[in-house]
């Protein structure tokens, strides 16, 4: 088995954790928690729940897009949002449906209000999980 860890052009520098990890051999791929946070690694949408959904789909469409992954290939999201989100989980949910990205959450996946994120002012952030095929080893 062979396990890779990127870091995708476009995407924040990481303070030791990579983006991308992608295990070879079943080709399952782990995303770290994908932030509301630009290239620059600034946070974006301060206070908005849906600019943030916005450059978390961004960011996940990158790292996925980073291993020839797509929406398609997602087995698994996990979506945290802020209580102090200043919309409910529900609209968060319906927002991410209607993006580029909503193929991923016809998987299994788990919507959960949390006290606190990361980064001081962030209201999101997705965990994803893909499987490819065609690359078993």
């Amino acid at each position: 088995m062979t396990i890779t860890r990127l870091n995708p052009d476009g995407l924040h520098a990481t303070p030791g954790y990579h983006h991308v990890t992608l295990v070879e051999g079943r080709t399952t791929v782990y995303l770290a928690g994908q932030c509301p946070l630009n290239a620059g690694g600034d946070l974006v949408g301060g206070g908005d729940v849906f600019a943030q959904v916005d450059q978390v789909v961004a960011n996940t469409r990158a790292a996925l897009a980073s291993v020839d992954a797509t929406p398609h290939d997602v087995v698994r999201t996990v979506i945290y949002v802020t209580d102090d989100a200043d919309r409910s989980l529900g609209d968060v949910w319906r927002r991410l449906l209607d993006s580029e990205l909503a193929p991923a959450f016809t998987t299994a996946s788990t919507l959960l209000g949390v006290s606190r994120l990361g980064f001081p002012g962030q209201l999101i952030e997705l965990d994803v999980t893909a499987a490819l095929s065609g690359r078993a080893t």
